[in-house]
């Protein structure tokens, strides 16, 4: 049985696309990007915690974007980086988990003034909590995955 040496525990190129959980790195980028156009296609009035929403997927996107790019041009071979995968994604699955939880409580308390006029505001509202939900459990699945890929390193 060979050894695994700190140069194969992440994969880089394109063999991303292949493994488990580096592969959620495209759902990732689908669903924080959905959050991040529905939330900022919704009216925002005076008081309104959606700042946080906004900073969160737009920072997690971000983020995101360099990782995925540092995995395919395989910078991420020092024996540092499960220890960040680990990192990055835990705290974007906290970030997102705290932003679903504002965004959703902003939708229910929006729904007691439903009009015509934001009924269109408030399915969007809804299908922005779903997704930032999704985007949390991806985060959160990639986390303890990559998690379990760092202690078998």
């Amino acid at each position: 049985m060979a050894s695994t040496t700190s140069s194969d525990v992440l994969p880089k190129g394109g063999k991303i696309f292949t493994t488990f959980p580096d592969i959620l790195f495209l759902p990732e980028f689908v669903f924080g990007g959905l959050v991040w156009i529905l939330v900022a296609s919704t009216r925002v009035y005076d008081p309104n915690p959606l700042g946080w929403v906004m900073f969160v997927s737009v920072f997690c996107f971000v983020g995101t974007t360099l990782w995925f790019f540092i995995f395919v041009c395989g910078g991420n071979q020092s024996s540092f980086w499960p220890a960040v995968d680990v990192a990055f994604h835990f705290l974007s699955a906290v970030f997102y988990l705290s932003a679903s939880v504002i965004l959703a409580y902003r939708t229910l308390s929006m729904s007691e003034i439903i009009t015509d006029g934001n009924l269109k505001t408030y399915r969007l509202s809804i299908s922005a909590v779903v997704m930032s939900y999704v985007a949390t459990l991806l985060y959160f699945l990639h986390a303890i995955f990559s998690a379990i890929r760092w202690k078998r390193s």
